[in-house]
């Protein structure tokens, strides 16, 4: 990959962790049950937005890993094992996150159950749920395939 390629999608994740951390500070101020509470009272006393924002540390983890493999890629440095460490990070924070919005389905279920139509929120979860799920699906398929080049290339090294 061109070196201009790696720098503009290193750019991208950037902006993305960005805007999400942005979103994360910004729309409990906006919420509708919000709209006259003090900023304690917004961000010290809705259990829901804790979860939320303890949740957030594995999607800022996984950002900094994708940032760092790009890092590798840029240098040339793939088939490392490092490399294959950041995909297995990877792999882990994808799978805590489904973890986290499986529970916070529950949590809406158990919560919500009979005073409120919970159809967006479910379907919302389901969609990360999948997102995520992806994510960590396609971080083992690419951890494994690098492993074994990994593999590979330090046999021809121990043979040469």
């Amino acid at each position: 990959m061109k070196k201009s390629s790696t720098i503009l999608l290193q750019v991208v994740i950037v902006l993305i962790g960005i805007g999400a951390l942005v979103l994360l500070l910004w729309e409990p101020q906006i919420e509708g049950r919000n709209a006259h509470a003090t900023p304690f009272e917004i961000y010290f006393k809705d259990p829901f937005l804790a979860c939320a924002y303890i949740a957030s540390i594995p999607f800022f983890v996984a950002l900094y890993q994708a940032f760092t493999l790009l890092g590798y890629v840029g240098q040339n440095k793939v088939f490392s094992q490092a490399a294959v460490n950041t995909l297995r990070t990877i792999k882990y924070c994808a799978m805590s996150l489904v973890g986290f919005v499986v529970a916070g389905e529950a949590c809406l279920f158990i919560v919500q159950r009979g005073k409120d139509d919970i159809a967006g929120g479910v379907f919302m979860g389901l969609l990360m749920i999948f997102f995520f799920g992806v994510i960590a699906i396609a971080a083992t398929m690419f951890e494994r395939l690098l492993q074994n080049a990994v593999d590979i290339k330090s046999e021809n090294d121990l043979t040469v």
